[in-house]
């Protein structure tokens, strides 16, 4: 009888511990994918506009300032989603851009992102190839935590016809990174990152200059719809803007730099926690003294 007793204690402790183990392995899961971070996005510091190419002391006030605002609050990373400069390739204004953003903490990757007056309106394969030269890839994705971000190059969106051959690879690899991430794409956030706004406010707006044309932005939807995207944030409007249809968070952020609407100079702040996303712009002279202090603007997937 005491034999068989301690086969069954034996027993049990083996089942007790897979047990541990499997519930363990549950909680590390689910505590990955609440994991909590914060990113700040910038738009548009595009040296030069406020005084017409003559100098850009005010764009180089306003974004030292947004830098130094992303050093105190530590974000994972920032993005400065197009317009870097407001003159393409324009030697001190690219100088100017890159000098400040040398200034980032060590510990917080800056992601720069290719807009309109970085490559052209309508730009050439040279015009590419020297943006690519100055600040690296156009399109590329990375990672944070439970997050992928996917950068486009929207201009291959808006202007594509001097540069059909780089659309269609973007297109390509725009795939090629959704089907291998399709196994994971449940657990993750996958958000992108582009210039020009698809829309600003519902997916069949006209076209205009501040949106992506339709039968682009249609086939771009039904992409993104595909692959279980839900967030989509832009600059270029130099102006907030938010929108909403075929299942996309459409967030347009006004700009680092010179304003064109009511919305002051600023930057956005998202916050993620598992399948919640809250953000909130902020005026670059009203920046809240924590990360964690953002409570406006909440979207949550069901």
């Amino acid at each position: 009888m005491k034999r068989i007793h301690t086969n069954v204690s034996k027993q049990s402790l083996v089942i007790a511990l897979l047990g541990i183990t499997f519930f363990s392995g549950c909680i590390s899961a689910r505590n990955a994918r609440e994991e909590t971070f914060s990113f700040i996005q910038m738009s548009d510091p595009q040296f030069g506009f406020f005084n017409e190419n003559r100098s850009f002391e005010k764009e180089t006030q306003n974004f030292t300032k947004a830098i130094q605002e992303a050093n105190r609050l530590r974000p994972s990373f920032v993005i400065v989603t197009g317009d870097l400069v407001n003159r393409p390739f324009d030697t001190a204004q690219v100088r100017a851009y890159r000098s400040i953003i040398g200034g980032i903490a060590p510990g917080i990757p800056l992601y720069s992102v290719a807009g309109n007056h970085d490559v052209g309106n309508t730009p050439s394969l040279e015009n590419i190839m020297a943006y690519n030269k100055e600040f690296g890839p156009d399109f590329y994705s990375f990672t944070k935590g439970p997050m992928l971000g996917i950068v486009l190059n929207s201009l291959y969106l808006s202007a594509p016809n001097n540069v059909k051959e780089k659309a269609l690879e973007q297109e390509s690899w725009l795939i090629r990174v959704l089907d291998s991430a399709r196994q994971e794409w449940k657990r993750k956030q996958i958000m992108v990152f582009l210039h020009h706004p698809l829309f600003l406010e519902t997916p069949n707006e006209k076209d205009g200059y501040f949106n992506i044309p339709l039968l682009t932005r249609k086939r771009y939807l039904s992409i993104f719809k595909k692959y279980g995207i839900r967030y989509v944030f832009a600059g270029h409007y130099h102006r907030n803007a938010f929108g909403k249809g075929s299942g996309i968070h459409m967030i347009t952020t006004g700009p680092v730099g010179k304003p064109l609407g009511k919305d002051p100079s600023g930057f956005r702040i998202v916050t993620i926690k598992g399948k919640q996303v809250r953000h909130n712009y902020y005026d670059l002279n009203a920046v809240p003294d924590q990360l964690d202090q953002i409570q406006e603007r909440p979207y949550t997937e069901k």
